[in-house]
């Protein structure tokens, strides 16, 4: 149709303003699940198993959203159920998963993990479940509701909201501690700092997906099928097996993946071991011996627990170098070589974690992995959807999303092993070398950026 009006700012803000609370519950997952991990116990060569998860729900649970609410109309309408549900089961594991150190059961369980550590992974598992059932909807229905003209005003709004979500998500345990709530806590119990955040965090979550809720009005069938000029012609060869549409997947869809095995392995070592290279390299935690007779950094100390607060604050300065240079991306007139300059950037800011001992000048290396942040979540889909034609664009950006979940599975199943290799006999294990692989992944996601061909 030619006539899709303007919606006015302040629809488009409504439309997205409930990704702030989502995003602030990803951060918190993102920036303290190693962390609590850790504090009840786990390994560090363990930690990365915990992060299989989250990519591995993602994969599965965004497309059956997808499926699924395209089909459902209801008097709430057609994504917002997802959203409702999404949102509360998120805030009632936000509020249990900081309590899995309560458990008093210490003996070791299936697979040599003991019954707080189980708690807390699945735990996990429903929370990152959760906050992706919850997220989809909003990039669903700006699709749904935005015409042509608008949506990049409105997909800028809500990487607005999603970046304002991280930083408060980040900060919050730094915040809460600056203020006089304990930092620390008994060892295999986590600080009230951290539990705090999270309580925080689910009560923000909850406010922002009602106002949206409420101020929200879906489009009902009839009108959503004439908004979008749908027939019943298109609504059957929107009938298409997955498997062909792989086959027939424009060259972008493919060399833009293996750049983004690379660039999203990459982070899944930040997220994993960020917390053990701080705590180790600048504050100096004590070692003790763990439950297997190994040498681990003593996460029950001041040290590490402060640590942890300060990777909140590293994450933020990533989330500020990402807004920055998410406005110098576009002055690039290329933009393969805004990709390669992005990850060569990010990766000498995780090469410069190596030689770095001092929290401030950390500030420097994040800023510069912020700038691999940006490329990364704005240029494969840009390329992406300049390659694609016809009418299958969303089953594509479903299908694409496994270039970003499985690198992330990858990296969690070997990160231990490959740790473990980098670890002598008698010392803790250096997680800083694993920020340095992560540096040498981008660069080599640099190198690969050449093989991209933008056109299908």
């Amino acid at each position: 149709m030619n006539n899709k009006t303007n919606l006015s700012f302040a629809k488009l803000f409504n439309l997205s303003f409930g990704f702030f609370g989502v995003q602030i519950a990803y951060a918190l997952q993102s920036a303290n699940i190693s962390r609590i991990f850790a504090t009840l116990g786990a390994d560090p060569h363990q930690l990365s198993f915990f992060w299989i998860l989250p990519p591995l729900m993602g994969m599965i649970v965004h497309p059956i959203i997808g499926k699924y609410s395209d089909k459902t109309w209801c008097s709430l309408g057609r994504r917002k159920p997802y959203l409702l549900v999404g949102a509360i089961i998120a805030i009632l594991v936000m509020i249990l998963l900081p309590n899995a150190g309560n458990f008093t059961f210490t003996q070791s369980l299936f697979l040599g993990l003991n019954a707080a550590m189980w708690f807390g992974l699945f735990s996990l598992m429903f929370l990152d479940t959760s906050i992706n059932i919850a997220m989809q909807p909003f990039k669903m229905m700006v699709g749904d509701m935005v015409n042509e003209k608008q949506k990049g005003l409105a997909y800028s709004i809500q990487s607005f909201l999603c970046n304002a979500g991280s930083l408060a998500g980040y900060l919050f345990p730094f915040i809460f501690a600056a203020i006089g709530i304990s930092n620390i806590a008994p060892k295999g119990v986590i600080p009230d700092s951290v539990i705090y955040s999270f309580y925080i965090g689910a009560v923000i979550l909850i406010l922002c997906v009602i106002y949206t809720s409420v101020k929200v009005k879906e489009y009902p069938p009839q009108l959503y099928a004439e908004y979008h000029g749908i027939s019943q012609e298109d609504k059957k060869e929107e009938k298409t097996n997955m498997f062909k549409l792989l086959v027939k997947a424009p060259k972008a869809f493919w060399t833009v993946g293996l750049v983004q095995f690379f660039c999203w392995a990459a982070f899944m070592f930040m997220w994993t071991y960020t917390n053990g290279t701080v705590a180790a390299n600048v504050f100096d935690a004590p070692s003790t011996i763990s439950s297997s007779g190994g040498m681990v950094i003593d996460t029950a100390s001041l040290q590490y627990q402060t640590a942890g607060d300060w990777v909140g604050i590293l994450f933020a300065i990533q989330a500020i170098g990402s807004v920055i240079w998410a406005t110098i991306i576009p002055q690039f007139k290329s933009l393969k070589l805004a990709y390669v300059v992005s990850l060569i950037l990010g990766g000498i800011g995780f090469i410069s974690i190596f030689f770095i001992h001092d929290q401030y000048m950390l500030f420097a290396s994040f800023l510069l992995i912020g700038c691999a942040w940006a490329a990364m979540l704005a240029l494969p889909f840009t390329i992406l959807t300049n390659a694609l034609t016809g009418g299958h664009m969303g089953t594509y950006l479903g299908l694409f999303n496994g270039t970003i979940c499985i690198p992330q599975i990858v990296a969690a199943s070997l990160g231990g092993l490959v740790l473990k290799m980098f670890t002598t006999e008698g010392s803790i294990p250096p997680e800083v070398n694993m920020l340095v692989l992560a540096g040498i992944f981008l660069i080599i996601g640099a190198c690969c950026v050449g093989v991209i061909k933008e056109k299908k």
